[in-house]
């Protein structure tokens, strides 16, 4: 009876091996990565789909149980970083707290801010408010991973609390560490939004889509995160198989089409994405000089560090003091460059102008500027833009409309 009992405590109800250990472990911590990014994070976050009731009360549930996240202050937290992106006011920004910081403390850093009343009463509205989240959801966080301990120990014995352990660690880890963390220092980017995030992988599998982070900055209320052909958005594969079965609604969604600036007055420039034109100024403009420029100092043409393509997308603005005064004392050293990154911050500024007017004769300003700066690719630009203004409406389709 004893040796039973001890075997009991040592393997669990089931008395699986390693194998179905490592297994099980896998499909949970799955399970709660698809729970973040489908329900909490593009559902109540940024409305971009919604789920059939039961299915949601699913993903509440599993999320109460496998991470102690209550809705409200998770979303209230993360539409926080997307108005504050990368500034002393976002919750965890790489470049503000240090890298180290959010990898291996980001749990601790959403603890400290999650249950401010004030950044609770500005962007936790329209979250799910009903009797079971107001009395045992959110003031009750905490029984959630309690119960989980004990499921996994009466299951598994000894290695059910190691299995539980790997789960707690999980969101805090991926979630808050890596894709906060290194989704705004190291990556690819395939949009010039005014921020640092950036896409990890292409084939965005493990952690359901969130590594394509510069994609969802750039479209934050898209349901799908992957852009380009190369791109896989895992979430965005489960949210098509949910709405096949009647258990999804997806709400807003980027074109897969490509885009063209086809309205045809200055006057849009002021509800224009900012992030459309800086991509196009970057790509057609900066990036073509920059290459002209140092080829004819090289005699070859050179092949830009992340590093330097990302400070001269933005202005270095995210550099240490030191590092920016170096850039800048560089870019004088080359007329051209130094041209194109003024009137490049002049129009980045343009596009946060909230006055159509005098948008419309900024805008017709920068063009002669531009156009008689005797820089080709610039000149070219400017044409582009005076003929036509990208339109929002081309990114965005919304299917409820």
């Amino acid at each position: 009876m004893l040796d039973r009992l001890l075997d009991m405590a040592s393997h669990g109800l089931l008395q699986v091996g390693l194998g179905m250990l490592l297994l099980y472990l896998f499909v949970m911590t799955q399970l709660t990565i698809l729970t973040v990014t489908l329900y909490l994070h593009r559902s109540q976050a940024h409305r971009s789909i919604d789920f059939h009731p039961a299915l949601a009360h699913i993903f509440r549930f599993w999320s109460w149980l496998t991470t102690a996240m209550v809705t409200r202050e998770w979303v209230a937290v993360h539409r926080k970083h997307h108005a504050h992106a990368d500034t002393v006011q976002d919750p965890h920004s790489p470049y503000i707290l240090g890298i180290h910081q959010l990898l291996w403390r980001g749990a601790e850093l959403y603890a400290a801010v999650r249950s401010d009343p004030d950044l609770l009463a500005t962007y936790g509205h329209g979250t799910t408010d009903d009797w079971i989240e107001r009395h045992i959801y959110t003031p009750h966080s905490n029984w959630g991973p309690t119960l989980l301990a004990v499921i996994s120990v009466a299951l598994f014995g000894v290695g059910g609390m190691a299995i539980w352990a790997v789960q707690m660690m999980w969101i805090p880890f991926w979630a808050a560490g890596v894709v906060n963390g290194v989704g705004h220092w190291r990556g690819y980017r395939n949009f010039e939004t005014p921020d640092t995030s950036a896409n990890m992988v292409p084939l965005a599998i493990w952690m359901g889509g969130e590594e394509l982070h510069n994609n969802h900055h750039a479209f934050p209320s898209s349901a799908k995160f992957s852009v380009r052909r190369f791109e896989f958005d895992f979430g965005w594969l489960v949210i098509q198989l949910l709405s096949l079965l009647g258990l999804a609604r997806v709400r807003r969604i980027v074109f897969d089409a490509k885009t063209n600036m086809a309205a045809r007055t200055a006057r849009r420039v002021a509800l224009t994405p900012r992030v459309k034109v800086m991509t196009e100024f970057f790509r057609k403009v900066t990036l073509p000089v920059v290459h002209e420029e140092l080829r004819c100092r090289d005699g070859r043409s050179p092949k830009l560090s992340i590093h330097l393509r990302r400070a001269l997308a933005d202005g270095g603005r995210w550099l240490p003091a030191d590092e920016r005064e170096h850039l800048d004392a560089w870019i004088v050293t080359h007329p051209c460059l130094h041209t194109i990154c003024r009137l490049r911050n002049q129009l980045a500024a343009l596009m946060e102008t909230r006055n159509k007017d005098h948008a419309a004769e900024a805008l017709s300003q920068w063009v002669r500027e531009a156009q008689g700066s005797g820089i080709e690719a610039l000149q070219q630009f400017a044409q582009s833009l005076s003929d036509s203004i990208v339109a929002p409406c081309t990114y965005l389709h919304h299917l409820d409309e």
